[in-house]
């Protein structure tokens, strides 16, 4: 759970948090039901790193709405905002308990589980490695989608998220990649991740 008393007030326009906390939602929702399909202890723990980011998100949307009212007919324009914080938070609380399932060992079904081990996309975490030759590329060079049939999908980059990162975003060392994609390309790119394969 995120500390609220240490959360620093910055001045993003309301607009601007919906979208991010809209787009957030929906990632980890994603992740949380990879995570439990392909009984992935990775995936569910970001899972429960992007919990944290939601609810810091919230109380800035709740704040920056409430610092948006000048008058009675401000006030009737964003009298949906609280709502809608609420509804995010309760998605975001979601997915962590279906995170939780994978994190306490508690099983899916084996038949469940082997009909979607054979969808084509699955989504997977990469972490960038010192010796990776990923490092300092500009994603849209890369070229993933046509090479190996996968998109990055996000970035965890310390405690920073960029979901749906540009093209123009650079890689850096210590980057954890969310991916979609194929299994042979996702264990591909894992393998360069970890610089293991040393030309791209």
């Amino acid at each position: 759970m995120a500390d609220i008393e240490k959360v620093e007030y910055k001045p993003i326009s309301v607009r601007e948090l919906l979208i991010e906390v809209k787009d957030t939602s929906e990632f980890m929702i994603d992740l949380a039901y990879s995570a439990a399909l392909f009984d992935n202890e990775e995936l569910a723990e970001e899972v429960l790193e992007l919990e944290s980011q939601v609810e810091t998100l919230v109380y800035l949307l709740n704040m920056n709405a409430m610092l948006a009212v000048r008058d009675a007919e401000d006030a009737e324009s964003l009298v949906g905002i609280p709502t809608v914080a609420s509804a995010v938070d309760k998605i975001s609380k979601a997915a962590a308990d279906i995170a939780h399932i994978v994190l306490k060992d508690i099983r899916i079904h084996p038949l469940i589980r082997n009909v979607f081990s054979r969808v084509e996309e699955q989504i997977a975490r990469i972490e960038i490695k010192p010796n990776s030759i990923l490092i300092g590329r500009n994603l849209g060079q890369l070229e993933l989608a046509s090479k190996i049939g996968v998109d990055i999908i996000a970035i965890r980059r310390n405690k920073r998220w960029l979901i749906d990162p540009e093209d123009e975003e650079i890689t850096q060392e210590d980057d954890i990649l969310i991916v979609r994609g194929t299994h042979m390309g996702i264990e591909e790119l894992g393998k360069v991740g970890k610089g293991i394969i040393t030309k791209f």
